[in-house]
């Protein structure tokens, strides 16, 4: 055999043996890995990297906080990624530096919150429930279940999705809805729905924008108020799931966030490889958990996955 032919062969074995560059994704939410919702969400980010081969990297500010959140998509940018994962809790705050991401040709999918703003901003689709149409079938539901008055607890005020999930919460609902501001904190959100409680007795109904912030909080109010009040939730935790088990919440409303981490990490990574990318949106939720359903979900919702 020649030194041409030896070197050709070397040549084809060294390229079967060499796997193809992994691809390089950012993810950049705004709610904490630490946090049990966004912990889910990571969950499914790590997940997808090692079931895709790509170098994943999920980063989020320490608090609520669009400056933080607008500079570190900024530095992903600089990183120039093969894709950019991003939630769009504000717009008007993050926009720019999102299309500063698409003008350097770097493909972004926005995931969890921003399915009204997305396409607007160049981001390839979006991976998330439409945050309207969810609280309006929530609304829809407990006004079935004989509710006239509500409150809407919003623990992050100035997140578009959570002001859209309390007014289709109203549309929903048809009855009185006050909306109650509160931190995130399960303390002060207690306090804020008991006195929210004992200030109005014709209270009914409270609904929650997500479980183990606000939806436990809520749940332990009204059993300390003795009032017959329904609790629901967006969002799932173990414990929140075994309060409806137990017939102290009525529902929770899965948007499957799993999947808003795992599908984005994918799609870029396929379309890195291939250029294959989905024609559209893709909806992971809501999905309505109720009694029956509940107790098939707590244990993957404590092993991070629902």
């Amino acid at each position: 055999m020649n030194r041409f032919v030896k070197g050709i062969l070397a040549a084809t074995a060294l390229a079967v043996a060499t796997p193809a560059l992994a691809q390089d994704i950012i993810v950049v939410s705004h709610g904490q890995a630490n946090d049990a919702f966004w912990n889910v969400v990571k969950n499914g980010v790590e997940q997808a990297g090692k079931d895709s081969g790509a170098n994943v990297d999920y980063r989020a500010p320490e608090t609520f906080d669009m400056v933080a959140m607008s500079q570190l998509i900024d530095a992903a940018v600089n990183q120039e990624p093969d894709g950019l994962i991003v939630s769009i809790p504000d717009a008007d705050a993050l926009g720019p530096s999102i299309e500063r991401a698409v003008a350097a040709g770097i493909p972004v999918i926005s995931m969890n919150s921003g399915s009204d703003v997305s396409k607007g901003l160049g981001a390839l689709l979006h991976v998330g429930q439409d945050e309207f149409d969810a609280g309006k079938a929530a609304g829809e539901k407990l006004a079935s279940m004989g509710g006239s008055t509500a409150i809407c607890v919003n623990h992050e005020v100035g997140n578009v999705a959570l002001d859209m999930r309390c007014a289709g919460f109203a549309e929903g609902f048809g009855g009185a809805v006050t909306v109650l501001p509160t931190s995130n904190d399960p303390s002060e959100i207690e306090s804020k729905v008991a006195a929210a409680l004992a200030s109005d007795e014709s209270v009914d109904t409270v609904m929650a924008l997500g479980a183990s912030a606000a939806g436990e909080p809520a749940v332990a109010a009204v059993k300390a108020s003795g009032r017959d009040v329904a609790v629901a939730s967006f969002d799932l935790s173990a414990n929140f799931l075994q309060s409806i088990v137990d017939g102290d919440a009525a529902f929770a409303i899965d948007q499957q966030q799993y999947l808003q981490g795992y599908l984005p990490v994918n799609f870029l990574a396929l379309h890195a490889k291939f250029g294959l990318v989905p024609g559209g949106n893709v909806p992971s939720g809501p999905n309505l958990i109720t009694a029956d359903k509940a107790g098939q979900v707590v244990d993957l919702s404590a092993k991070g996955i629902r």
